[in-house]
């Protein structure tokens, strides 16, 4: 699969960290202005400043969206086993949206939580997903070889050991697909708290076998989990599929145009019984990844605009006077504003509302597992011993055993400075299904109490997983900490980063004022050649 768009500025302008520097969208502004050296501002809102810079690291942390989604899980856990069950079920179907006349447009709030929210948090996925496919690592057919063919390996094994446990039941045998996906925000949240003590490589395989594993799931929920579909809402869909093709075709880089056919994509593909969170992610490839802007020129012209700007400024006159000034800032300033393409500035805006109050929300409105009955019976049932060893055995065996082939035969090789020991940390957590299989679980099921043992057992196995590979991992990061060793990527000043890994490229500034002369001058020179690797440094000792 590649990108729908025709512009070759990609490379230089499509990655989520550039629109903190110049986004047409608030979102990214703000984020630029929260990055921004406080020595910018005048003294008196340096303080504003520095309280903002850290509200924006907050909301771009993968640790922080992780434990705000543990933390919604765990509410939900404790609502639906204690007395305020009953009044939070009532709460959370009741119905909202419009009323005119005869008409209604209503649907409960857990259907606009699962069914509307949810379709940003795949327009998301979709772009993240379409950013590996353009700049990413699934650009490198060989280097993306080994993640993608361990996530298949991830996927294959959990279903044969769910179908092990549910092949002869009828009411469970469709739940195959929940212990598929790997929920990246969990995954990847726990293995930076580990830092740079764990080598980037293992980082950059399990994001990668993340987002392959999220290509699969939506497949899969597509062809597997919807109903059966209305031929003709199908066809507006592919209609409007079609219009939104046509604008990028054209270079039409506004992105109100896209949003706004992107809810009527979403409420066709909705009205056709295909689940309409499949509209998010065909919307994600149709908004283009490149710039309205010749960039070559730009450098030239905004060079010139800058030393214009400077030439006209009157430092001891009142900005409001200055207006050749101003001028050129505002010119500076439309302009800057539309080199960010069109999908970055989407990204920079959803990325904090998905994982902080999206998915959040979501966690809380399915994760109220109520435990009723005999709990010896429920962790017994076919569903729930499925799911708990698909996502805790099946998943890590099936992507070690990939990996292994992969590598014995020649066709890949492990990541810089990973070890065995390393991908059988990550395999484990590859094992956190959070997100994705309770998202699943809702599809797969017509018995509440189906439903309700597969979540527990989403949630019992994604927490052992996340415990056990935390564990395994433990031990290379201290043996790195006692031998003063850091992994730090060349080019770690926050380009061409997702917004994942911006938390790690924070600790990789921080290490750089730790390294001995000789490691920093071997990442000078790493960095002149810019060579795309990482450097294992020694760090002053302690």
């Amino acid at each position: 699969m590649t990108s729908l768009d025709s512009n070759k500025n990609e490379t230089n302008a499509s990655n989520p960290v550039a629109g903190d520097a110049a986004s047409s969208g608030a979102a990214a502004d703000n984020a630029a202005v929260g990055s921004a050296n406080d020595s910018l501002f005048i003294g008196a809102v340096q303080g504003h400043q520095k309280r903002y810079r850290r509200i924006v690291e907050f909301t771009h942390s993968s640790t922080k969206a992780a434990a705000v989604m543990l933390a919604a899980a765990v509410v939900a856990l404790a609502i639906a086993n204690t007395g305020a069950r009953e009044g939070f079920e009532e709460a959370i179907h009741t119905a909202v949206g419009f009323v005119a006349g005869s008409t209604q447009l209503t649907m409960s709030i857990s259907h606009v939580i699962n069914d509307l929210f949810m379709a940003l948090f795949f327009l998301l996925v979709g772009l993240e997903v379409k950013y590996e496919m353009t700049v990413g690592e699934l650009t490198n057919i060989r280097a993306a070889l080994l993640p993608v063919i361990a996530a298949v390996g991830g996927v294959a094994m959990p279903v044969a050991v769910y179908m092990l446990f549910n092949a002869s039941s009828p009411e469970t045998a469709g739940g195959w697909g929940i212990p598929t996906a790997t929920d990246i925000a969990f995954a990847l949240g726990i293995m930076a708290l580990l830092g740079d003590r764990i080598p980037g490589g293992i980082r950059v395989f399990l994001s990668t076998l993340a987002v392959a594993d999220d290509i699969i799931a939506i497949l899969v929920i597509a062809i597997f989990y919807g109903h059966a579909p209305d031929l003709a809402c199908l066809l507006g869909a592919a209609v409007v599929l079609v219009a939104l093709i046509l604008l990028n075709r054209a270079h039409v880089y506004a992105l109100a145009p896209y949003l706004l056919l992107g809810v009527v994509l979403w409420a066709f593909v909705y009205l056709s019984g295909v689940h309409a969170t499949v509209a998010g992610v065909l919307l994600a490839f149709a908004i283009p990844s490149g710039s309205r802007v010749n960039l070559r020129e730009f450098a030239a012209w905004s060079d010139k605009k800058v030393n214009q700007a400077a030439d006209a400024l009157e430092p001891e006159e009142p900005v409001i006077a200055q207006k050749e000034y101003l001028r050129n800032v505002r010119n500076l300033s439309a302009v800057s504003r539309q080199v960010i393409p069109p999908a970055t500035r989407l990204e920079n805006g959803l990325y904090p509302w998905v994982y902080f109050v999206i998915l959040p929300l979501f966690a809380l409105a399915n994760a109220n597992v109520h435990v009723s009955g005999d709990l010896g019976a429920i962790v017994a049932s076919p569903g729930f011993l499925g799911v708990f060893f698909g996502l805790l055995a099946g998943k890590p065996v099936g992507i070690l055993l990939a990996s292994a082939i992969v590598v014995k035969s020649g066709l890949g090789a492990l990541p810089a400075h990973t070890t065995w020991r390393h991908m059988a940390g990550a395999a484990l957590l590859g094992g956190v299904g959070f997100t994705m299989a309770i998202f699943v679980s809702n599809l797969a099921f017509d018995s509440e109490a189906a439903t309700s043992a597969a979540k527990l057992a989403i949630l019992m196995a994604s927490a052992v997983a996340g415990i056990a590979g935390f564990a395994v991992l433990m031990p290379e990061a201290k043996r790195a900490v006692d031998e003063d060793t850091a992994y730090l990527r060349v080019g770690a000043d926050g380009s061409n980063l997702p917004h994942d890994e911006r938390e790690e490229e924070r600790e990789y500034e921080r290490a750089l004022a730790d390294m001995d002369d000789e490691c920093r001058a071997a990442w000078r020179q790493a960095c002149e050649d810019d060579e795309p690797h990482e450097l294992c440094v020694k760090l002053h000792s302690k």
